[in-house]
């Protein structure tokens, strides 16, 4: 799993630096790219690569971001946001094989809204610390639990709320743009939360899928079962 990580910060970091200039103070996308690698540990020469395969003529950097909308079996509301070689095919595969259907650009985005994450381990600091240096630095929104603080920025203001928080408490854990889901649908029995995650599964497991995500709530009982299997 860890390397199917490292291949998609990888490729998200050669779309941004071909998107732009392949500079991360000129480029937003591309400095967020790199913090995001960063916060998963990815060695700064694989990074540095991926960026240079940018501007390689040969070795195949045509990638256009994509994002792909529809329902689950269940008709949860998912969003794909994939890599366009080859992966329309894909993901319609993958949503005709196990019940789902792929709508319109827009027929499930409406369920969502676009935000700025950025996560840190519990350790670095204590909530009311976390809550106030988060404020200062331009955050909307602080979550402290029991082994994370999540912050929430607007989209715009994600890269310079890193750049502040990084100064106070080193490399976050995540810092990425996210769809954040404004309805939930429930999920409460055993059967249909295994199907549902066995199609999230799918769709995460296709090596151009960059991101999955989805409204579903799975109820605390049935995680419970699902962890004790």
């Amino acid at each position: 799993k860890k390397a199917r990580v490292s291949a998609k910060l990888a490729r998200e970091i050669t779309v941004a630096a071909k998107s732009g200039l392949p500079e991360p103070d000129k480029n937003p996308r591309l400095r967020l790219a790199i913090q995001a690698a960063r916060a998963e540990s990815m060695p700064k020469d694989n990074i540095e690569r991926a960026i240079a395969k940018a501007t390689q003529v040969a070795g195949g950097a045509d990638f256009t971001t994509m994002r792909y909308e529809g329902f689950s079996p269940n008709k949860v509301a998912v969003i794909v946001e994939a890599l366009k070689n080859r992966t329309a095919s894909n993901v319609r595969s993958i949503f005709g094989k196990r019940g789902g259907a792929m709508g319109e650009t827009g027929s499930v985005s409406f369920n969502f809204e676009r935000i700025g994450y950025i996560e840190y381990p519990q350790a670095v600091a204590d909530a009311d610390k976390m809550f106030e240096e988060a404020l200062e630095a331009g955050a909307n929104e602080v979550v402290s639990e029991e082994d994370i603080h999540a912050i929430e920025t607007l989209p715009d203001d994600l890269s310079a709320v890193t750049d502040a928080l990084e100064k106070k408490f080193g490399t976050p854990s995540a810092s990425r743009l996210d769809w954040k889901p404004t309805v939930k649908t429930p999920i409460t029995d055993l059967e249909t939360a295994k199907k549902f995650l066995e199609f999230i599964d799918a769709l995460e497991e296709d090596e151009d899928v960059q991101h999955v995500y989805h409204n579903a709530e799975i109820s605390d009982d049935i995680m419970a079962q699902l962890e004790a299997e």
